[in-house]
């Protein structure tokens, strides 16, 4: 049997209402957006199957019999569904019980970063494996890997220090 294409766009209709919900700040259209997500993904594995007599009467002949398969998988994705969605309600209840909303804040940290970032201040322009002066360069204008090491005189000078402490 071929899907019917009213199942298809009520399938499509129902995963873009849920993506687009889930993309909201308020954890109250997150949970909305993750309950369309699950009944369009039940909805296409219903109409994945095949169309028949019920499997566990055993009286239709097997040919008859739709696959069991997309029903047990429908099972599994409501109960994940389900616990999905409690999850989400408490966690909108606990956001609405602390702060009196249940808009989703964003992180200070992530601004700040944002805010450097737009000002070409932040890690994008880190230079750090920029040597600092020319004489750390070698005759090809590449960074000297002998030049930051320390010389065999300051380690002696760092020692003699250290024993006269």
């Amino acid at each position: 049997m071929t899907p019917n294409l009213t199942y298809i766009v009520v399938v499509g209709v129902l995963f873009a209402a849920g993506v687009t919900l889930l993309l909201e700040r308020s954890l109250t259209r997150v949970l909305m957006g993750v309950i369309l997500l699950g009944n369009g993904a039940n909805l296409l594995l219903l109409t994945g199957g095949r169309a028949g007599g019920p499997p566990i009467v055993g009286t239709t002949d097997a040919a008859e019999m739709s696959d069991p398969l997309p029903q047990a998988m429908v099972l599994t994705a409501i109960v994940i569904t389900l616990g999905m969605t409690a999850f989400l309600l408490a966690l909108s209840y606990r956001s609405w019980h602390l702060n009196g909303h249940d808009e989703v804040q964003d992180d200070v940290e992530d601004r700040r970063i944002m805010d450097l970032a737009d000002r070409d201040e932040g890690p994008g322009t880190d230079d750090a494996d920029q040597p600092d002066s020319d004489d750390q360069l070698d005759p090809d204008g590449r960074p000297d890997p002998d030049s930051r090491r320390p010389s065999a005189a300051s380690v002696a000078a760092a020692g003699e220090r250290g024993r006269d402490a």
